[in-house]
């Protein structure tokens, strides 16, 4: 419901995927941005510089260019709105786990760790860590990966362990 309400759901959509009456579901959009109004800011202010300048960009100036911002069909507008409005969030979550993956292998490296960087799936990063470097990395993981972009929020870091992938805890 909150990803469909930022990307522009209606009170129609709302009530198609939730059990709210169309009434109901508009009374929880209006309160959303009454009670998030910078969430709108952000919206709008977005959409407007896709407009304006035809990309939007992440913090770490990765550009995506989006003419059909102002198409004159609808569906092709509004997709391109969802666009404007995602980028720069995915973007930027994107470019701060590649910050990381390269932080990590360089110290890593520096410290002659036997660990390795297997995999990257969205924001989760998979390591094959020996028993003896298990605590290292624990340590190591979290401290890189949250300073890979300095921001005005701090970001979170969970670790997992296991013998496989579906046994992670």
């Amino acid at each position: 419901v909150n990803f469909g309400v930022i990307y522009g759901m209606s009170d129609y959509g709302l009530e198609q995927a939730t059990e709210l009456s169309r009434e109901e579901a508009a009374q929880f959009i209006t309160s959303y941005f009454g009670k998030y109004p910078g969430v709108k800011q952000y919206l709008e202010s977005t959409k407007k510089q896709a407009r304006e300048i035809g990309y939007v960009q992440t913090l770490l100036g990765r550009r995506r260019f989006i003419p059909e911002i102002d198409s004159s069909n609808r569906q092709v507008r509004e997709a391109a709105e969802r666009m404007a409005i995602n980028m720069p969030v995915q973007g930027t979550s994107a470019d701060i786990i590649k910050v990381a993956m390269i932080n990590l292998d360089r110290e890593m490296q520096k410290r002659r760790l036997k660990s390795k960087l297997l995999l990257q799936v969205h924001d989760e990063l998979i390591f094959e860590v020996p028993e003896d470097e298990l605590e290292e990395m624990r340590q190591l993981v979290p401290e890189i990966m949250t300073t890979a972009l300095p921001l005005s929020i701090p970001l979170k870091v969970d670790i997992k362990t296991g013998n496989n992938w579906g046994e992670m805890k």
